[in-house]
């Protein structure tokens, strides 16, 4: 027999339906913005589980990390591409928080990632205002559900605009971003080993920039999780 809930659900689910966000299937859990065949669909990286992982070699000579990683390969009309659009362009913040959460478990069952909080790479104000949320900061709250360590939002700042990086080189994009983010609390990261957290890598000259002056506070260790990488 039917019962006056499955009733209900079913009636709510014509209204306003409950759709995959990859692919657009309605055979997903009520709590995923995925479906199952898409979240195998999303290609892994596995560079938590390794030291001198891409993105650690990335790195070197630019910026003391203790662990860095992304989580997904990006490449050009995939799947990750879609959901990424779809976090950054289209509003849609719950799958923002979904993803950041798989990338917590990722990090969790890597045992190499400990931190004391996390930080989400800021967006210029005016960005931020048009876009009503920062991209990073939500997939923040996902990692959280593994991580439960604050989220520093309001430890550094990126008030001067720059130009978009995607068509730069790696040169142009570091020049681009040189001194482009701003210390306010040094105090509130001092003697602590920080997350910094981003969508997606590719040259890693943002990164960079954001971490040199994270470094800059006293004692402070610094390690870097992206949700996917674009080897381009």
């Amino acid at each position: 027999m039917v019962s006056l809930r499955e009733i209900k659900d079913s009636f709510l689910h014509l209204l306003f339906p409950h759709v995959c966000d990859g692919c657009g299937s309605d055979l997903l859990g009520k709590n995923s913005m995925l479906c199952l065949q898409c979240l195998e669909a999303i290609p892994q990286t596995d560079f938590e589980k390794y030291p001198v992982n891409p993105i650690e070699k990335r790195f070197y000579g630019r910026l003391p990390l203790e662990q860095a990683t992304a989580s997904y390969y990006f490449t050009k009309e995939s799947l990750v591409q879609k959901l990424v659009h779809q976090v950054k362009y289209k509003g849609n913040k719950e799958l923002g928080i979904q993803l950041g959460q798989l990338m917590g478990d990722l990090l969790k069952r890597s045992g190499r990632f400990s931190v004391d909080a996390m930080i989400p790479l800021p967006l210029f104000p005016v960005k931020e205002k048009k876009r009503g949320y920062n991209q990073s900061m939500l997939l923040c709250e996902g990692i959280r559900s593994q991580f439960p360590v604050p989220i520093l939002n309001d430890v550094i700042t990126r008030p001067e605009h720059t130009e978009t990086q995607t068509k730069k080189g790696r040169i142009e994009r570091w020049k681009n971003m040189e001194g482009k983010f701003v210390l306010t609390d040094p105090a509130a990261i001092a003697g602590k080993h920080i997350l910094l957290v981003d969508d997606v890598i590719t040259t890693g000259a943002t990164l960079e920039s954001c971490g040199s002056t994270l470094l800059r506070a006293e004692n402070v260790k610094l390690s870097v999780a992206c949700l996917c990488y674009s080897a381009r």
